[in-house]
This record gives structure tokens, C-alpha cells and sequence, in this order.
């Protein structure tokens, strides 16, 4: 299969581009570079089957002509994170929707076969009932203009779902672990790094949970839904992750004095949060077969080795944050 894959120098895409190349696929990697050189595809670039592609996907003429000759799409390129979006609202929206308005077409009048969006778990907000694992067909409450973007976004891309063009979201919980592409402005691998270099972490509201899935089990779902049959994926919405891998901050903190009990952590009371959620990620599995094989601990452990090895030069640069 030939895939294109947007944002293929980020985070989950550098990771992607390898996992993709190893399954034996063709992959056409687009990425505008907006955080400047991409040393994380300098290993895929030696493969006979990868294809860099320096192009904004705001450029929607370029992308049109990228996704020319390919089988499916995976569309990962966004402006990531309610900070970012935050930053930069009117850029947000141009290219977490009006972005991917454009390639959903151009992937269907080129004749695209299938189409992968990477939305996101923010999209359930705060769920009403603290019990409760919210699923696919639960209300989607964005309470943040980066989940909003990616609910407007969906609605627009399941709508072009149709014969011979079949698409397909990902809701990705949020992300951790070691990466070409490392950040450190997520917060697994945020709580890591402040808990191991600086000695000590201030965390808000530890009450409140979130969803959490390793980076290369990120990619291995989106290997899965391009591999799955037509009727799988079509219109289909799914949730990445696993049900155990759902956390509070207070459980992510005593993971971490397990392993760095002199870490002084202090907590700071928020009664509130709009982010409040557990999901469930029975879909996936029982759908496609699909389940997240990787850890948080395992996470916090590879991280904290990357933060030993010396590889980094500085943690806390810039270019390790979106």
C-alpha cells in the first residue's frame, strides 16, 4: 500500500513512518518542518520506499498534488494541544479544519482509497457520571478550542465517507514515551523529566483522569486500520488506548516516587477541572483485533532512560515542545 502520511516528522508520525516501512508499505511523508530540521526521518530517508515531501498542508494546491498516485491518507498534521491552539486561534482553526476540509476532498477526487484522521479523547470533555468509560457513541463535549477543532473536523471527514473512499477516526488518548520527534510538553514525559532533573513537580488538580496510550501503539493502530476490511473501517469512529491505561495525576505521581522517592511534589487544589474523563477501548479490540500493548510504568521507565543516556542536550529546549 501506498500511504501518505502528514506530519510524518512529528511526534506519532516519525514513529509511524518507521512502523508503516517495516509492515512493507510504501510511504510518502509530508511535513511542513515548522519546528525546523527533521533529523526524526533521517533513518526512513536511506529507504528505497520512503518519499519526503516538504509541503504546508494549508497549501492546499500542493497537497493535492501530493496525494496524487497514493492508497490512503493518514492525517496526522495539526496544530497540537489546547496551549498551542490557545497561542494561536485563528491558525488553529485554519489548519486543524479548514486543512483538513481540503484534504478529504482532494483525497476523494483523486481517488484515495481510504482516509485516517488523527482526532483526540479531549473531545469527551468532563463525563457527567465519574464512573463512567466514556465510548465512541458517547456526546462529545470540547471544552478547549483544540478539541473543538478536531470535533468539526471529524463531522467533515465521516461525512465524505462513501463508496471507494472510506474514512476512518482515531481517537488518540493522550500520548507519551520516547520518540525521533521527543516532547517533553506532554505529561508523562513532562512529569518525568521535572521529577528526574529538577528534583521536584508541581501538579494541579491530581483528582482528575485522563486516557493514556505509548506513541508507538499509536502507530500500530493506525497499521490496523489501514490493513482492516472495507466494513471496519468506513464511516467508523474508535478510541486508542487501553482500559487500564486510564490515570489520575496522583496515580502518575506515585508511579514516579516509586522510582524517584526523593522528588518533592507539591499539590495544588482545583476543584474543577472541564477535562475530566475515562474512556473505554473495547471498540478497537473487538473490531479490529487491536489492543495497546504498552504501559505507563514501561513509559515512565524508557523516558527516564533517554533522560540518563546523554543523548539530549537540554530536556527542556525549545524544540522538544510544540
Amino acid at each position: 500500500m501506498h500511504v501518505l502520511v502528514t506530519g510524518a516528522a512529528g511526534y506519532v508520525g516519525s514513529v509511524l513512518v518507521d512502523v508503516l516501512l517495516r509492515a512493507g508499505h510504501q510511504v510518502r511523508g509530508v511535513d511542513a518542518l515548522a519546528h525546523g530540521p527533521a533529523p526524526s526521518l533521517l533513518l526512513a530517508w536511506g529507504e528505497d520506499e520512503f518519499e519526503s515531501v516538504r509541503v504546508d498542508v494549508a497549501d492546499a494546491d500542493a497537497m493535492g498534488s501530493a496525494v496524487v498516485d497514493v492508497d490512503a491518507v493518514v492525517h496526522l498534521a495539526a496544530i497540537v494541544g489546547d496551549p498551542a491552539c490557545a497561542r494561536e486561534p485563528e491558525l488553529a482553526k485554519a489548519i486543524n479544519v479548514g486543512a483538513t476540509r481540503d484534504l478529504v476532498r482532494a483525497a476523494r477526487d483523486r481517488d484515495v482509497g481510504r482516509f485516517v484522521f488523527a482526532s483526540t479523547c479531549s473531545n469527551y470533555g468532563k463525563l457527567d457520571d465519574p464512573n463512567a468509560f466514556a465510548t465512541e457513541d458517547w456526546p462529545l463535549r470540547p471544552v478547549s478550542l483544540y478539541a473543538e477543532t478536531k470535533v468539526e473536523a471529524e463531522l467533515d471527514v465521516l461525512e465524505q465517507s462513501a463508496d471507494g473512499f472510506e474514512t476512518c477516526c482515531l481517537r488518540l488518548a493522550t500520548v507519551y514515551g520516547v520518540s525521533p520527534r521527543m516532547r517533553f510538553d506532554l505529561t508523562v514525559n513532562e512529569f518525568t523529566r521535572d521529577v528526574l532533573l529538577a528534583g521536584d513537580l508541581v501538579v494541579y488538580g491530581e483528582q482528575f483522569w485522563r486516557p493514556y496510550v505509548h506513541v508507538r501503539d499509536a502507530a500500530a493502530a493506525v497499521l490496523a486500520v489501514l490493513e482492516a476490511p472495507t466494513e471496519q473501517v468506513a464511516g467508523q469512529v474508535y478510541n486508542v488506548g487501553a482500559n487500564e491505561e486510564n490515570y489520575r495525576k496522583l496515580d502518575l505521581v506515585e508511579l514516579l516516587r516509586e522510582r524517584i522517592p526523593t522528588a518533592e511534589i507539591q499539590f495544588v487544589k482545583k476543584d474543577e477541572d472541564p477535562r475530566d474523563y475515562r474512556v473505554s477501548f473495547d471498540r478497537i479490540e473487538e473490531r479490529l483485533g487491536f489492543r495497546a500493548v504498552r504501559t505507563v510504568p514501561e513509559g515512565i521507565d524508557e523516558v527516564i532512560a533517554l533522560l540518563r543516556s546523554g543523548l539530549l542536550d537540554d530536556p527542556y529546549a525549545g524544540v522538544y515542545r510544540n
